[in-house]
C-alpha cells in the first residue's frame, strides 16, 4: 500500500504531458482522460483513507532516500480524508467545466489551456497533503501557484489580468516568507523532514522556536485567507470562470488551513500562539460576515463568507484539544464541498440571469425551481440548520470552546452563534432578492439561447428560438457578453446536483465521519505514530 502513496500526485502531472502530446483537437478523447485520471485518484484517495485508518500512516521515501536526503510522502488519516474530500470536489468541478465548455464551445474553460492547467492544480494540491517535509510542501504551493495564476487569467479579459496579478503578487509574497521559515527551520533544526524536525526541535530555545511558528503561522494564514491578511481574496476569485472559482473558494484556502493543522500539532505541541490564532479566527469570523452583509454581488457577498468561516476552522486549531481538532477537521471536509457548491450554482445564476448582481436578479424560485433547490440546500448547510453537517462541525466545535473553559474559549463560542446567525441572514437575502421577489423592471427581453449538451468532434450547436417574455437577458459582466438561457446545461446541473448530495452525504455520515475526525485529531496530538511511519520505531 505505501507504493500507492505518490500517484495522487503523479498520475495528474504525467496525464498532463500526455494531454498536452494529444493536442485540444480530439475534444471526446482529452475530456474522457481528465474524467478518468481524476476518478482514478479519488478511488486511490479512499484506498489510503480506509488503509491509513486501518494500520496507521503510510510514508513513502521516493528514490529509496532515507531521510532527510530524499523526499517523503506521507498518507495518515488526516491527508487521507483531505485528499478524498478534495478528489471528489475536484472530479466534480471538472465534470461541471465539460459542460459549460460544450455549451460555450470551449470560450470560457478552452481544453487546450484549460484541463493540463487544472490537472497540474491537482497535482499540486495532492502535493501539499502528502508532503512529509517543508520543501516538498513548498514544491506543492509553486506548482498549485503556477497552475493558478493560468486558470485565473482563462480568457485574458482586463478585469481577469488584474486579478491574477494582484493574486501571484501575494502568492510571491508568502513564498519568499515561506523559503525564509525553511531556511530557519534548517538553520534550527539541521533537516527539513517534519518528522525529524518534530524530534529535533524540542531542543531549539523557545525564542527561536516561537518565530519559527510565528513565520509559518503567517504563510499559512496568508494562503487560508485569515484576517488581517485576507483582503486580497474578495478582489481575486469573483473574475474568473465559474468553475475556477468554485475550486479555487471550496479547496484552495483549505490547504492553507491543513498546512496549519500539521505544522502546529507535530512541529509546536503546547504552542504558545493559541491566543493569537483565537484572536484571528473572531476577527476573521465576524468581519468576514460583516463584510458578507454589506455585498450585493453574489460572487463577492460569498467570498466574504468564505473568510468568515476559515475562522471556524482557525477556531479549532487554536483551542489545540483532541475536540477543537477533530471539530475543526469535520468543518473543512464539510467547507470544501458546501463553498464549492455555492460557486457552482452561483455559475448557474449567472447563465440563467445574466448577472450576479442581486438588485438585478429576482424570480428564479418560480421560473428556475431545480436552481433554487440547488441552491437552498447548501446556503441552509452553510448557515449550518440541524442536522445538515454545518450544525455538525459548529456544534463539534462550540463544545470544544465549552470544555475549554477559557475567557478567549467562551468568547469564540458567542462569536460564533453570532456568525452563524448572521450566516442565516445573508443566505436568506440571497433567497429574498434572487429568488423569493419578482423579477426587477428591465430584466425581460425577447428570445433565448438554448446551450446543447451534446458534444462531437465539430464543436456543440448553438440554435436561437423564439420564447416567451422572461425568458433571457444579455448583460456585459467582467468585460464579456453573457447571454441567459431558460434551459441550464444538463452537464453543468447534474455536476451541481452531485456536489449538493455530497453535502447531504456528510449528514447521513455524520457518525461516521466524527469518529474519523477524533481519531485523526488523536493521531495529530500524538505524534508518535506519524513519526514512526517516517523514521522507524
Amino acid at each position: 500500500m505505501n507504493a500507492l502513496v505518490p500517484l495522487p500526485v503523479l498520475l495528474p502531472l504525467c496525464v498532463t504531458g500526455l494531454k498536452l502530446a494529444i493536442g485540444p483537437r480530439l475534444h471526446r478523447l482529452q475530456r474522457l482522460i481528465s474524467v478518468a485520471v481524476l476518478g482514478a485518484v479519488l478511488v486511490l484517495a479512499v484506498v489510503l483513507l480506509v488503509e491509513a485508518d486501518r494500520t496507521g500512516p503510510l510514508a513513502v521515501n521516493l528514490g529509496d532516500f532515507a531521510p532527510p536526503l530524499g523526499i517523503t510522502l506521507v498518507a495518515d488519516r488526516l491527508s487521507g480524508l483531505m485528499l478524498t474530500v478534495s478528489s471528489a470536489v475536484t472530479l466534480l468541478v471538472l465534470v461541471y467545466s465539460l459542460g459549460q465548455g460544450m455549451a460555450d464551445r470551449d470560450d470560457e474553460t478552452p481544453l487546450g489551456v484549460f484541463h493540463p492547467a487544472y490537472l497540474i492544480l491537482v497535482a499540486g494540491v495532492s502535493c501539499t497533503f502528502l508532503a512529509g517535509d517543508l520543501v516538498n510542501l513548498y514544491v506543492g504551493f509553486e506548482i498549485m501557484l503556477v497552475a493558478s495564476f493560468v486558470l485565473l487569467t482563462v480568457g485574458g479579459t482586463a478585469p481577469r489580468i488584474r486579478a491574477g496579478s494582484t493574486y501571484v503578487i501575494i502568492s510571491l509574497f508568502s513564498s519568499v516568507l515561506f523559503l525564509i521559515a525553511i531556511a530557519m527551520a534548517y538553520s534550527a533544526g539541521g533537516t527539513v523532514n517534519l518528522a525529524q524536525l518534530a524530534l529535533r526541535l524540542q531542543d531549539v530555545p523557545v525564542g527561536v522556536r516561537t518565530l519559527l511558528e510565528a513565520m509559518l503561522l503567517t504563510v499559512f494564514a496568508i494562503k487560508a485567507a485569515v484576517f488581517p491578511l485576507a483582503a486580497w481574496l474578495p478582489d481575486s476569485y469573483p473574475t474568473a470562470p465559474a468553475p475556477v472559482t468554485a475550486v479555487f473558494a471550496g479547496l484552495l484556502t483549505k490547504v492553507g488551513v491543513y498546512s496549519m493543522l500539521r505544522t502546529q500539532t507535530l512541529l509546536f505541541p503546547g504552542h504558545r500562539l493559541g491566543d493569537l490564532l483565537l484572536l484571528a479566527a473572531l476577527a476573521s469570523m465576524v468581519i468576514g460576515v460583516l463584510g458578507a452583509v454589506a455585498q450585493t454581488d453574489l460572487k463577492r457577498l460569498l467570498s466574504f463568507t468564505l473568510i468568515s468561516h476559515i475562522g471556524y476552522m482557525v477556531f479549532g486549531i487554536g483551542l489545540a484539544s483532541r475536540a477543537g481538532l477533530g471539530g475543526a477537521i469535520v468543518y473543512v471536509a464539510h467547507h470544501i464541498t458546501v463553498q464549492t457548491t455555492l460557486f457552482l450554482v452561483t455559475g448557474l445564476i449567472e447563465r440563467r440571469g445574466g448577472t450576479t448582481e442581486l438588485t438585478r436578479l429576482g424570480g428564479l424560485a418560480r421560473s428556475a425551481p431545480l436552481l433554487a433547490v440547488l441552491f437552498f440546500v447548501p446556503a441552509m448547510n452553510l448557515a449550518g440548520i440541524p442536522p445538515l453537517s454545518g450544525f455538525i462541525g459548529k456544534l463539534g466545535l462550540m463544545r470544544a470552546g465549552v470544555e475549554n473553559g477559557g475567557a478567549w474559549a467562551w468568547v469564540l463560542v458567542a462569536g460564533s452563534a453570532a456568525t452563524s446567525l448572521l450566516t442565516l441572514y445573508v443566505m436568506a437575502k440571497i433567497w429574498n432578492l434572487a429568488f423569493w421577489r419578482e423579477a426587477p423592471p428591465g430584466q425581460i427581453a425577447e428570445g433565448v439561447l438554448l446551450e446543447s449538451d451534446e458534444d462531437d468532434d465539430e464543436g456543440d450547436d448553438e440554435t436561437t428560438r423564439p420564447e416567451p417574455a422572461g425568458r433571457a437577458v444579455a448583460a456585459t459582466l467582467s468585460g464579456r457578453a453573457v447571454t441567459t438561457t431558460s434551459r441550464l446545461p444538463r452537464t453543468m446541473t447534474v455536476a451541481t446536483a452531485g456536489a449538493v448530495c455530497l453535502g447531504l452525504l456528510y449528514t447521513v455520515l455524520g457518525g461516521p465521519l466524527t469518529s474519523l475526525a477524533d481519531r485523526a485529531a488523536g493521531e495529530l496530538l500524538t505524534r508518535s505514530p506519524y513519526i514512526e511511519a517516517v523514521l522507524g520505531p
